[in-house]
């Protein structure tokens, strides 16, 4: 059955989008970035700019910083600061509060993915009555929503590049996706000045979880648009200066690149969208609070042990592109190599394999949320119980 309503759902995914416009992207990159969105908002005109982040940014002065292009300008700023992991809609329901009291005229994240993401649900929420629990789908956003803006502060999720975006019920924690072509940003700066010195488990967490975006894409079984272009992009990236910015966290180069990869592998999966270590990671994230990236980090290998065979030419071109291939080696030697590099990665940026916070005694509850939201998904193997089982086997402590 999850089969059948798979294909049906791949089917109805590349009607809609033949007809659909495509996004649109404008990024400012490089040091110093942020101060051009922060003049690009300005000459658009907006005047009351919304800022949704977290406090702790906030006690540390990155926003400061990130807002020092609004210096001397008219700009009136208001700030809803309460923004916290995995954002809910009750965080959302707050934002809105801040910006009805500002009367704000534009929204600006400044933050990680859960900044990012409840920004972009305060601004749906904006010109919309609609309770956002009803949104939560692939394109249930439909209306137009307020103008918005971001500057990430990590390296990794992607939200800047997306039109979707992941919120928490408050009560049971479960985890669901809300998109539409509104929540599509207006602009990003990707400002490497404000990821200098992040910490290095953040900084690998969010590098994983971009790795991941980008390989889902390209053993995705849709090749849409430039989403194998842009994923195969972040993947060499990724491979050539995570470890750098692990290390080195001033290491300004390492950083501007990485926030490129992000970038490159939000729009990726802005056009196939993700897979089944998303289905999985989604629900550790849901049950047991477990940060995304490391959720990702833990699961992709095994996600990719598990379709080793039907993405072999894949992931052998990967081994290629990074250069971990030796001559003569066989197409699924090649992809074994592959495999091999990314566990590499993960344990050289200090990822643990396992945690124990997963029980066995949940694995019934998550196996069925994971196939369930993996069926919406376009693998090249479909999810399915005994693989969701054992992969959630391997990394149980």
């Amino acid at each position: 059955m999850n089969k059948i309503k798979n294909t049906f759902l791949f089917i109805l995914a590349k009607i809609l989008t033949a007809s659909s416009p495509g996004a649109t992207y404008l990024a400012f990159a490089g040091s110093g970035s942020s101060a051009q969105l922060c003049a690009h908002i300005r000459r658009s005109g907006f005047k009351r700019v919304l800022v949704v982040t977290d406090k702790m940014l906030r006690e540390l002065g990155v926003v400061d910083r990130a807002l020092e292009g609004f210096a001397g300008s008219d700009i009136d700023i208001a700030f809803y600061d309460g923004v916290e992991p995995d954002p809910t809609f009750d965080q959302v329901a707050a934002g809105l509060s801040e910006l009805k009291k500002h009367n704000s005229d534009v929204v600006l994240a400044i933050g990680g993915g859960s900044s990012i993401d409840c920004a972009k649900l305060v601004a749906a929420r904006a010109t919309s009555d609609e309770d956002p629990r009803n949104w939560i789908g692939f394109g249930k956003v439909k209306h137009e929503v307020l103008p918005l803006f971001a500057i990430p502060t990590t390296a990794g999720t992607g939200s800047e590049a997306t039109m979707g975006a992941v919120i928490s019920d408050p009560v049971t924690h479960e985890k669901g996706v809300i998109s539409g072509a509104g929540l599509g940003m207006g602009a990003t700066a990707l400002d490497p000045d404000l990821q200098l010195g992040m910490p290095p488990a953040i900084t690998a967490a969010t590098g994983m979880d971009a790795l991941t975006h980008a390989v889902e894409t390209v053993i995705c079984r849709w090749d849409r648009g430039t989403s194998k272009e842009h994923a195969k992009r972040a993947i060499r990236i990724i491979f050539d200066n995570l470890k750098r910015a692990y290390h080195q966290g001033d290491d300004a180069e390492a950083r501007e690149s990485m926030a490129l990869a992000s970038y490159y592998a939000g729009i990726a999966i802005n056009q196939v969208n993700v897979g089944s270590v998303h289905a999985i990671a989604h629900q550790l994230g849901g049950k047991y609070q477990i940060p995304h990236g490391l959720a990702n980090a833990m699961v992709l290998p095994h996600v990719l042990e598990y379709c080793a065979v039907e993405a072999q030419a894949p992931l052998a071109e990967l081994a290629g592109l990074i250069g971990v291939t030796a001559p003569g080696q066989s197409a699924s030697e090649q992809a074994r190599a592959f495999i091999g590099a990314v566990i590499e990665l993960r344990d050289e940026v200090g990822i643990p394999a396992t945690s124990e916070k997963i029980k066995a005694v949940d694995f019934d509850y998550i196996v069925d949320l994971a196939v369930a939201e993996a069926t919406g998904y376009f693998p090249p193997k479909m999810l399915d119980k005994a693989g969701a089982r054992h992969i959630l086997s391997m990394i149980a402590d």
